[in-house]
């Protein structure tokens, strides 16, 4: 066997080789390396027309991903890598994977889709898939929610994406209803106009649309008014504009000497439905 002649042969073909390597490994540095300026010039030309800084945050990294990818791509060429031969193994691969991973990629998915759309944005009051709170995080994965009892609530993006979605911070007005059961006997539309003034004047109460007070249902001791008014959630709290709107009808109707079979303290409330609230 010829030794010599198969080492020179060696030599040579790595002298040939030796610069299309040096080529591609700083075309590749050159990628790492502009990868950060390409992102950081996308946040700031981002910025100046979205307001949403998790969008901004999102097109940094596909910025980033990109510059890297392509970089990659072009040094691989460089060393005669079958570039076009590794990228369709690579997306039946990426389809096997797909398969195993697709609740991660949907919930990937419908995160982007929720961050283009922003339904909501961190800080917002909302109720979604049953859970009422206020935003704390929204991922590429899951959005955090924070109840109003405190506790943290971890939703996959999928279901966030495909549930119903109230969002409570962006309506400028939202109504209240409280039911009041009036004794049988007693003048309803009397006791009717009262509650109704008795709201009007009610700090928190929106003079527009106006109070309403409505005979809902005749009950086994009592006929069930239904007492509906709006709030500002801007410029007041809801919660205590309700609770004193029920002080403030218990004592009119102490006041005027109307019966209720039952204290008006123990009126029945709900959060208001989607139809309830509006923009």
């Amino acid at each position: 066997m010829d030794f010599q002649g198969t080492w020179e042969t060696m030599v040579l073909s790595l002298l040939a080789f030796l610069p299309k390597l040096i080529v591609a490994l700083i075309t590749f540095v050159l990628g790492l390396i502009a990868a950060g300026p390409a992102a950081r010039w996308t946040k700031v030309h981002a910025a100046k027309k979205i307001d949403n800084e998790d969008i901004v945050q999102l097109l940094c990294r596909l910025t980033r991903i990109a510059v890297i990818v392509t970089t990659s791509i072009v040094a691989l060429e460089q060393v005669n890598f079958n570039v076009t031969g590794f990228l369709a193994g690579l997306g039946v691969a990426g389809l096997t994977i797909g398969f195993a991973l697709q609740d991660i990629t949907k919930n990937f998915v419908a995160g982007v889709l929720l961050l283009i759309r922003q339904p909501f944005r961190v800080g917002n009051a909302v109720s979604i898939a049953g859970h009422a709170g206020t935003v704390q995080q929204i991922n590429t994965r899951d959005t955090v929610l924070r109840t109003w009892d405190g506790e943290v609530v971890i939703l996959p993006n999928i279901e966030v994406f495909t549930k119903p979605i109230i969002n409570y911070t962006q309506a400028r007005r939202r109504r209240r209803t409280i039911m009041i059961g009036l004794g049988y006997g007693q003048d309803a539309r009397r006791a009717m106009a009262l509650f109704e003034e008795t709201l009007r004047n009610l700090p928190g109460v929106l003079p527009e649309p106006a109070p309403t007070l409505q005979a809902e249902a005749l009950g086994d001791s009592a006929i069930t008014l239904a007492a509906r008014f709006w709030v500002d959630p801007h410029a007041s709290d809801p919660f205590e504009v309700h609770s004193n709107a029920i002080l403030a009808l218990d004592a009119a109707a102490e006041r005027e000497g109307i019966e209720l079979p039952y204290p008006i303290q123990e009126v029945i409330w709900k959060p208001p439905d989607r139809d309830e609230v509006q923009a």
